[in-house]
């Protein structure tokens, strides 16, 4: 039975929720702890009953969007239901102490979700007030695909020049590519001027509209998500470059 109480608190859960993203860069010499962060890590965030989605995941080359894979970036992204868990997430968890002891250079952005569309495992990661707009500043961007295995070699030999004109774009500030996997689960973060330089390159670039109009036409993946954020708040750095 769905009471006034349930109502209220799923309400605000969708006014609340808090989206962290954490890229650590690992010096060479501790490559190996990220990848055993990759498979001991998953038992906390298993054990955590507060976070509502995560994904610890790897990265391209420098981090960047890259088809190329980076041993010594990974990610953990997490969802939340108000900023206070969230908060003793990051002071407290043995997955960021894990990430802060062996890695040299780290940058963490809290996002409220504005809008998404599609899903990630099967779920609906992201809860967001059909209402919200951001009306001024700068906007985040989450876009995500599972590659059926036989499509993967069209889309890599497709993808890359989307990635490339997005870096010269008008507007773009930073980007990141990171995933489950290199070659089947791929993201890709980025952070624009404002919503309106995201929309010229989503929608205006010939480079990322014709490979949209490829994805749909070959059907390239076997799940999507796209979604949009306002950013709450940024600390440190990605490849020496703050937000």
């Amino acid at each position: 039975m769905i009471t006034v109480k349930s109502l209220v608190l799923t309400r605000l859960t969708i006014l609340n929720m808090i989206v962290a993203l954490t890229i650590t860069k690992f010096p060479t010499r501790n490559i190996l702890f990220g990848f055993l962060g990759m498979v001991i890590l998953r038992i906390p965030m298993w054990l955590n009953k507060n976070c509502r989605f995560w994904k610890l995941m790897g990265s391209g080359k420098d981090a960047r969007v890259d088809l190329s894979p980076d041993f010594k970036h990974w990610s953990l992204l997490t969802t939340w239901d108000n900023k206070s868990d969230c908060d003793q997430f990051y002071k407290k968890s043995f997955p960021i102490k894990w990430f802060r002891f062996f890695g040299i250079e780290e940058l963490t952005i809290l996002l409220k979700p504005l809008s998404s569309h599609g899903l990630w495992s099967g779920k609906q990661p992201f809860i967001f007030e059909k209402s919200s707009k951001i009306q001024n500043g700068r906007v985040a961007v989450i876009t995500r695909a599972a590659i059926h295995f036989n499509k993967v070699k069209e889309f890599r030999s497709n993808i890359k020049r989307a990635a490339i004109s997005m870096r010269t774009a008008p507007g773009y500030i930073i980007s990141a590519g990171v995933g489950e996997n290199p070659f089947l689960d791929q993201a890709t973060f980025s952070i624009w001027e404002n919503l309106e330089s995201m929309k010229n390159y989503a929608y205006k670039s010939f480079d990322h509209s014709d490979v949209i109009k490829l994805t749909r036409a070959r059907k390239w993946y076997s799940e999507e998500l796209f979604a949009r954020f306002e950013i709450i708040d940024s600390k440190g750095s990605l490849n020496g470059q703050s937000i």
